[in-house]
């Protein structure tokens, strides 16, 4: 498994599709994702720390999984079939593994609410992994100037996208 970090959420300026991408510590490799806007939005949120007056899908998921006993220890995305991605959640009670389905971009939203590390299948790195120059205005964590850039892009993207265009 090779370890990645959340560089950036961005929207693809040709598909008007938010995307994930994710850079591999120590390399030079981004494995992008392409995601939904709510999933995208949820992130954005959790990167910005935003607290929401009820819990948001992701932070349930998190306290559930807590009430329970348990912990998330890592998210693995683990491979790529007819262009979806899949992946786990490995939770942790009593001393039991216990492996999870879940969508990426869920996964992430989760990962990033309980600080889980992410995890990437070598095979699906070494596939699909792209190298990129990504500037320092791609950080995922860069000051909160970019976060609502980010934010507001996102908003923007939902204010204005069309069931038509999910028709491809």
């Amino acid at each position: 498994m090779v370890e990645v970090v959340l560089r950036a959420v961005r929207v693809d300026v040709g598909t008007s599709t938010p995307l994930l991408l994710l850079e591999e510590v120590g390399g030079d490799r981004v494995l992008p994702i392409f995601i939904g806007a709510p999933e995208a939005t949820a992130i954005a949120y959790a990167l910005q720390h935003i607290d929401t007056p009820r819990p948001m899908s992701h932070d349930l998921l998190g306290n559930v999984i807590t009430a329970l006993g348990a912990r998330v220890f890592a998210v693995e995305i683990t491979e790529l079939v007819d262009n979806t991605f899949f992946s786990n959640l490995r939770l942790l009670r009593d001393g039991r593994e216990i492996l999870v389905s879940a969508r990426p971009s869920d996964a992430v939203a989760l990962a990033l609410r309980v600080g889980a590390p992410l995890l990437v299948s070598d095979e699906l790195m070494n596939a699909e992994g792209q190298v990129m120059e990504l500037g320092d205005d791609d950080e995922a964590d860069a000051p909160e100037e970019s976060e609502a850039d980010l934010l507001a892009e996102l908003r923007d993207f939902l204010d204005n996208v069309r069931p038509e265009d999910f028709d491809q």
